[in-house]
């Protein structure tokens, strides 16, 4: 494996699993017991990320499976002989603990789901991305693909940049149709004609080495994070130019991104408790200090009056921030203190987001007028819902990572 595409993966990896109250029930990390897998994982997984990102979780076998598939798929250097063996070991060592449950409240919202497992085993999807034509994309990361989705038959079809290991991530889509990703492990903005399956790069400065969340602005500007690198930068797509600057928070991992009415680029800060703006002629940024200095963002939201929600992931909060006046309010999310909260979007006056740490992961819809909550559990799991997007016809797509699935959520009355 490259050294950028581990590096990528283990951004992911490290701040997951610090977060993360999956399965590890306040046990401390262990080191890793005698048995048949242990030599493979001491070699193979270590190159990317230390023993503890193992030792300190649990799951259940199927969960220790589509891990491992992800991992290879990655490129970890397990033979296909000993997949078996090693998901057994980390089967028996690292059962899975006391994973908070889904907590669904009823209310007189309908739904329906629509999943698809996507054809390259260990891909992650990570981001969906509704076109204006009616496919669903997504972001094939650790396959390194992209793939478009036929919501009415069902076909699949995917695309793979001819840059090997580029960590696809996040995803949109401009005026003609061509589809633009972030390269996470390869420091490149890509785009893809879906007409011809011709691809071209945009290189990025040799610092902006992991970008994340690509978003363009009214004007066509395409702007981008880049988490491990603690940057937002901006690209036109007419000249090829890049221009990144520093965001003014060490280590703050600049993470979900969203553009207000007036052409201004908001983003979190995963590593810190704050919310920011960019200004989109000098690039100058302001930041919002949110109440709680133990509150991380993951992903935002942004309502039809600027009205920006977060998702604090770390607490197990929902939250508004109101930029004009920095007026903030939260909410405690369904499922309690430990169900992290990620993916997030607005659609027709409502927020909608997913729980990722809770078992089945849920679908949230929350009303701001009543400030009431609707849960539904996802039926295939969630396994992570890292973000989601919604359609133009008033229905959303999301991306189901660890379970190698993505969905269309149609929404009734």
């Amino acid at each position: 494996m490259s050294k950028n595409f581990l590096f990528g993966i283990l951004i992911a990896l490290v701040f997951s699993s610090t977060l993360s109250a999956q399965g590890q029930g306040g046990q401390p990390a262990r080191p890793l017991p005698e048995g048949n897998g242990k030599t493979i994982i001491e070699t193979a997984c270590t190159v990317c990320h230390a023993v503890t990102m193992i030792t300190s979780t649990g799951h259940t076998r199927e969960d220790w499976q589509l891990l491992m598939e992800r991992m290879v798929s990655a490129g970890a250097d397990v033979p296909q002989s000993q997949i078996a063996m090693v998901t057994d070991y980390l089967t028996k060592n690292f059962p899975e603990g006391n994973v908070p449950k889904a907590v669904i409240i009823p209310g007189s919202v309908k739904v329906s789901f629509k999943e698809w497992k996507v054809p390259t085993v260990g891909s992650r999807p990570h981001d969906p991305l509704a076109a204006h034509d009616g496919y669903l994309w997504y972001t094939g990361q650790y396959a390194s693909v992209l793939g478009r989705v036929d919501t009415k038959t069902g076909e699949i079809k995917e695309f793979r940049p001819p840059i090997a290991r580029s960590g696809p991530h996040g995803l949109v889509e401009d005026k003609d149709g061509n589809i633009w990703f972030t390269a996470n492990s390869k420091g490149y903005i890509g785009k893809l004609d879906p007409r011809t399956g011709k691809f071209m790069e945009y290189k990025l400065p040799p610092q902006a080495r992991d970008p994340h969340t690509p978003l363009f602005d009214q004007k066509g500007t395409l702007w981008f994070t880049v988490q491990g690198a603690n940057l937002v930068g901006r690209l036109d797509p007419k000249t090829g130019d890049v221009k990144v600057v520093e965001s003014p928070t060490p280590r703050s991992l600049p993470y979900g991104m969203v553009v207000d009415t007036k052409g201004t680029p908001y983003y979190c800060e995963f590593g810190a408790p704050k919310i920011a703006a960019i200004d989109p002629n000098t690039m100058a940024i302001k930041e919002w200090t949110l109440k709680d200095p133990e509150a991380r963002p993951r992903r935002i939201a942004i309502t039809s009056d600027d009205l920006i929600y977060y998702a604090d992931y770390a607490r197990g909060f929902l939250g508004r921030l109101d930029p004009k006046t920095g007026d903030m309010k939260e909410w405690p999310s369904p499922g309690g203190p430990a169900s992290q909260p990620y993916g997030i979007t607005f659609l027709n006056g409502v927020i909608w987001y997913s729980e990722s740490a809770v078992k089945p992961n849920t679908l949230v819809r929350f009303d701001p007028k009543t400030e009431k909550f609707q849960t539904w559990a996802i039926p295939a799991g969630g396994g992570v819902v890292r973000n989601m997007m919604t359609t133009r016809d008033g229905n959303l797509v999301m991306a189901e990572s660890a379970l190698n699935t993505v969905a269309l959520v149609t929404i009734g009355k």
